[in-house]
């Protein structure tokens, strides 16, 4: 497998473990055997443990080690060495190097080696400070994840949501390979789903809802040949709800339309249990006459572990006013929004009826 960042090469290190090879190689001692071992000093977060991750990327980039002519080319520009150093570094790998790791994933502590490196003193040298970056935020994630899940519970379904908080590009692929690795489900960012095959999340934002004013910007009302606005609003006049945003009810109706298989709307542009809950009822009403099962609400503002309970009163109300073949007390409460470990204790403290959480700032940043 070969290293997918196009950063993580030879020169990705600091340059004075190249001036220490160097000094290895004039002296002589660049081919002595050494061993090398990597350890942290204390926990993250204050807390008791660390789980340990990023070792497949250090077994790819040393499996992929060597300097090219352009690397070459620049050291030149940068340090005064004899070409016979610059020629050592052309010919070098990592083929006389071992490598002895935990496994990814393991729970590791302080001041005791989770990698091992065995070798050549100059190539060795080379490795150290790209193998420290390769861990070490990778393990803070995945960390960070764990201590997550174990503050949400087995069954909850964790989402990573940090692509846009995330310390760019590189920040945010390791962040969801390693949330996932951490106990998460899954992630929003796609391009990690591409390449590291893991489940990506997502259905709609505040924008989309606030896009549609009301019906006369529902262009298509029809789902599977029936009037599928027509109705809703009769589902919305039986239940008493004629005064929810319209421009909000237009929205969820044209979300409804494009996934009726997996309705899940946001509930919290106007005002959650007065509009927004009210609005995804009637929708998934419409949707059960028509054969379709909705999923759920996503809540991202407000005393979250009060909405979710309230949300849940009005799913169960639904059941006791409505005979269904559908048991829409079990909707998904989904909740986001500055969501932490510390939240997520508080929430289950407080008895709250959320099924899943969205979360990225306090995961990856």
């Amino acid at each position: 497998m070969e290293v997918q960042n196009q950063f993580v090469t030879a020169l990705l290190t600091d340059f004075y473990q190249v001036s220490m090879a160097y000094a290895y190689w004039k002296h002589g001692r660049h081919n002595e055997p050494c061993v090398f071992d990597m350890f942290f000093r204390k926990n993250p977060f204050g807390g008791s443990f660390t789980v340990f991750a990023g070792l497949s990327t250090v077994l790819d980039y040393v499996s992929n080690f060597c300097f090219t002519d352009s690397d070459i080319e620049f050291l030149k520009t940068r340090m005064n060495a004899e070409e016979g150093f610059f020629q050592y570094l052309r010919e070098l790998n990592c083929d006389s190097v071992t490598i002895y790791g935990v496994k990814e994933g393991s729970v590791v502590f302080p001041k005791v080696p989770i990698l091992r490196v065995e070798g050549p003193l100059g190539i060795c040298q080379l490795l150290e400070t790209t193998l420290l970056n390769l861990t070490n935020f990778a393990s803070l994630i995945t960390t960070n994840a764990a201590r997550m899940r174990l503050a949400a519970g087995p069954d909850k379904l964790l989402l990573e949501f940090g692509l846009r908080r995330a310390q760019g590009p590189d920040g945010a692929m390791t962040a969801s390979k390693c949330a996932v690795l951490g106990g998460f489900n899954g992630s929003s960012n796609c391009q990690a789903g591409k390449v590291f095959d893991i489940p990506i999340s997502g259905t709609h934002a505040h924008s989309f809802v606030c896009s549609f004013r009301g019906i006369d910007d529902l262009k298509s009302k029809e789902l599977d040949g029936v009037d599928f606005w027509a109705l809703v609003g009769k589902k919305r006049i039986s239940l008493g709800w004629t005064n929810t945003n319209e421009g909000e009810l237009a929205a969820f109706v044209a979300y409804a339309i494009a996934y009726p298989e997996g309705f899940l709307a946001l509930v919290d542009t106007y005002d959650t249990l007065e509009s927004g809950v009210p609005n995804f009822i009637c929708v998934s009403l419409a949707l059960l006459d028509l054969g379709y099962k909705p999923k759920g609400i996503r809540l991202d503002s407000g005393d979250l572990a009060y909405l979710s309970k309230e949300a849940r009163k009005m799913f169960q109300d639904v059941n006791a006013r409505i005979k269904l073949d559908f048991d829409f007390s079990n909707c998904m409460i989904v909740a986001s929004n500055d969501i932490n470990e510390k939240v997520l204790v508080s929430l289950a403290e407080q008895g709250h009826e959320i099924d899943a959480f969205g979360i990225g700032t306090n995961l990856v940043s």
